[in-house]
């Protein structure tokens, strides 16, 4: 998409709740696990955004340092309560470009998947294993590619259908890149908003061996953030561990 950077989706997407498109309501789910993961330690997430996640982890009495491309984000992040006990960097989150070691990295809400080809996804796994602690682990939010939906190189739809909005979805796809861009367009009386993303989808096995060829174990992966078997139906959490000791 002609134009698009990796601040582009931040820069968009804050008033995303305008369009009746709310984000996950995940945020305590989400949390229990991850302190479970770091212990309590010190973390990083991966395009933070406005801190849905990283705030409540803060509380929680996690060291939470949070990087994204998008300054609308990261201000909208800090103009919340307790948003000082999180260290926030203004930076492409593919680098993980920020000092000391982790105990946790993690991405929430597909985010990884804003990484648009598959030399920056792997260059983002290398980087965040380079800033893990032994011991610890990368934690990813995903989802499992619907190959029904790629048979076509587009697709529109309706998402939402109002007496004052119209929202809908308009995809074009590159089954060999795996990329998909995309526009949510929200239609009211008031005029029309465009709210633009890409992102390059990677099926399972192939985020293993980005992780194995950065030094990177499978610990598990499921269904959710409630540790339910994996389906392969839709949204998944994966940790990928780094050996404690080096082998």
């Amino acid at each position: 998409m002609q134009g698009y950077e990796s601040s582009t989706y931040g820069d968009h997407m804050t008033d995303h709740d305008a369009i009746g498109w709310p984000a996950a309501k995940d945020e305590d789910a989400a949390v229990g696990f991850l302190v479970d993961v770091a212990k309590p330690g010190h973390a990083l997430e991966l395009g933070v955004g406005t801190g849905r996640v990283a705030l409540p982890l803060a509380e929680r009495g996690v060291r939470v340092t949070g990087i994204d491309a998008s300054p609308v984000m990261l201000q909208q992040m800090a103009d919340k309560p307790g948003s000082a006990q999180v260290r926030a960097v203004e930076g492409d989150f593919a680098e993980a470009a920020v000092e000391g070691t982790f105990d946790l990295v993690y991405a929430v809400q597909h985010t990884f998947f804003l990484l648009r080809d598959q030399e920056t996804q792997i260059r983002c796994f290398q980087n965040v294993a380079a800033r893990l602690a032994p011991g610890g682990a990368f934690v990813l939010q995903l989802f499992v590619p619907d190959p029904h939906r790629l048979i076509q190189p587009q697709a529109s739809d309706a998402l939402h259908v109002a007496l004052d909005q119209v929202v809908l979805r308009v995809s074009k796809f590159d089954r060999v890149t795996q990329t998909v861009n995309r526009q949510y367009v929200a239609i009211t009386e008031g005029g029309t908003k465009l709210y633009p993303m890409v992102f390059r989808y990677a099926w399972p096995t192939e985020l293993d061996l980005m992780a194995r060829l950065a030094g990177l174990r499978l610990e598990g992966r499921w269904d959710g953030w409630s540790r339910a078997p994996f389906t392969a139906e839709g949204g998944y959490v994966v940790v990928y561990r780094k050996p404690a000791e080096a082998v």
